[in-house]
């Protein structure tokens, strides 16, 4: 169905497809609630992540990686569509929980993703892990947005995520109820690889979504104890080695000048894990919240050892994918990521986003131009479900005075240096009321806000 959308927009002139002699592979190895301090290439004290650090080594480490959300289904929403969470339509997490009114609330079918664009080119694509755009509402399923093969769970392995958290899809059909979750990892390592050997003939496009770090933590056995940091550095130390399966099985295939890898996380972490001195985490707007591990590896396009503080984001996947694929992006919407390759080659320093939006959840909460950082004030009943316990999670849940950043200086975002520099506040502020204007806020409706109906009034 989404595929005929896709071809119905090519023949009215709104996608089309160039032809391109060598069509790049592109794997995304999406982690869940990892932070920027948890891998031992981003902090001599994370978890020891040897093949990880071997991917950064030998292409590009961003230390300025936004995602431009702090919770997973936006997050994972954004990377798929190219567009902020309140643009295409996905600003507030799921949650499955039968009665929820979060449980018929999913990815709308007339979005375009990164495999339904790549189709034309032909391209086929697989989907593992969690999804948690809405598996079960109907178009919002994997297959309905384009991916070709998928085998995972709907959203987080959990009990209180409804009475199919356990269960393991293949495509639309059932493959296997009550899996442990300690099993997951490695069967869906297995699938990558085997599509790898499968596909290695033609360009292909693989997802792997991983429910590594979420809780619960439960590696498999033979990770546990092997961090020597509790489970959820055995759970790393699991995803270290997934990773370097899925490289090895690259290499096996003779793909690996023609496979271009990305690694990076949803959003940042929990209590559990570090944000590398960030402040914040998960479910806040802080750097800690938003900013995670981003590498690239591309051998012989992405040259190696290179550490780079120019900002990129998980949305500049989508138009930096099409333009290597020889497809053309979508005229009819506005796509918010940039083209970044020439970034990646070292050959520019200079970031495609002028500006940065931090929302948590509907709720418009910091506008970033550069090094300069400005959080609006914000209140505690304005917050998505998420944020309701003030104090409940790190950061800001409620402000009363804007506060303004240094981040050259001051990553931490622990000194307020507003009243020094008033004419960037209001600059920031002027920012801040266009693109309210634009995605809207709460209680604020922007000119290209998808509408949003399953959420608390005070969150629209």
């Amino acid at each position: 169905m989404m595929f005929r959308f896709v071809a119905m927009l090519a023949c009215l002139g709104m996608v089309s497809v160039i032809i391109a002699d060598e069509k790049p592979n592109f794997i995304v190895i999406f982690a869940d609630d990892l932070g920027y301090g948890d891998l031992s290439c981003y902090d001599p004290d994370g978890i020891e992540t040897p093949r990880i650090d071997a991917l950064a080594d030998g292409g590009f480490r961003s230390t300025d990686f936004f995602v431009p959300a702090n919770v997973c289904s936006p997050s994972r929403a954004a990377l798929l569509t190219g567009r902020y969470p309140m643009r295409c339509g996905i600003p507030v997490a799921r949650f499955e929980r039968t009665g929820s009114k979060y449980q018929d609330y999913g990815l709308a079918s007339d979005e375009i993703t990164i495999p339904e664009l790549l189709k034309p080119a032909g391209y086929r694509s697989l989907m593992v892990g969690k999804w948690h755009l809405g598996m079960e509402v109907e178009g919002s399923h994997p297959i309905d947005a384009g991916f070709d093969e998928h085998l995972g769970i709907p959203s987080n392995y959990g009990k209180s995520r409804g009475p199919n958290f356990d269960t393991l899809y293949r495509g639309k059909q059932v493959e296997r109820k009550k899996i442990p979750c300690e099993e997951l990892t490695n069967i869906y390592t297995n699938e990558v690889v085997d599509f790898i050997h499968r596909n290695q003939d033609d360009p292909f496009l693989i997802y792997v979504s991983h429910h590594i770090v979420h809780s619960p933590l439960l590696p498999s056995k033979e990770f546990v104890g092997t961090s020597g940091k509790g489970k959820y550095g055995d759970f790393i130390r699991e995803l270290d080695h997934s990773t370097g399966r899925i490289i090895d099985a690259v290499q096996d295939a003779g793909l690996s000048e023609k496979t271009f890898v990305v690694f990076t996380s949803d959003n940042g972490p929990t209590r559990v894990g570090s944000t590398g001195g960030l402040n914040g985490g998960k479910y806040c707007t802080m750097e800690g919240g938003h900013r995670v591990p981003g590498i690239f590896y591309w051998p012989g396009t992405v040259p190696p050892h290179q550490v780079s503080d120019v900002t990129l984001t998980s949305m500049d996947l989508l138009p930096q994918f099409c333009t290597l694929a020889g497809v053309a992006l979508p005229s009819d919407r506005k796509i918010d990521g940039k083209h970044i390759l020439s970034i990646l080659k070292g050959e520019q320093s200079e970031s495609q986003h002028q500006f940065l939006y931090y929302y948590n959840g509907t709720n418009l909460q910091a506008v970033r131009e550069g090094k300069w950082k400005l959080h609006l004030p914000r209140s505690a009943n304005d917050q998505p479900f998420w944020s309701k316990k003030p104090g409940k999670y790190k950061g800001f849940v409620a402000l009363d005075e804007l506060q303004l950043f240094d981040l050259e200086n001051d990553l931490g975002e622990k000194e307020n240096v507003a009243s020094q520099y008033p004419e960037m506040v209001a600059r920031l502020q002027k920012q801040a009321d266009l693109i309210r204007a634009e995605l809207g806020d709460v209680r604020v409706t922007g000119h290209d806000q998808k509408e949003i109906k399953l959420v608390d009034p005070q969150e629209r």
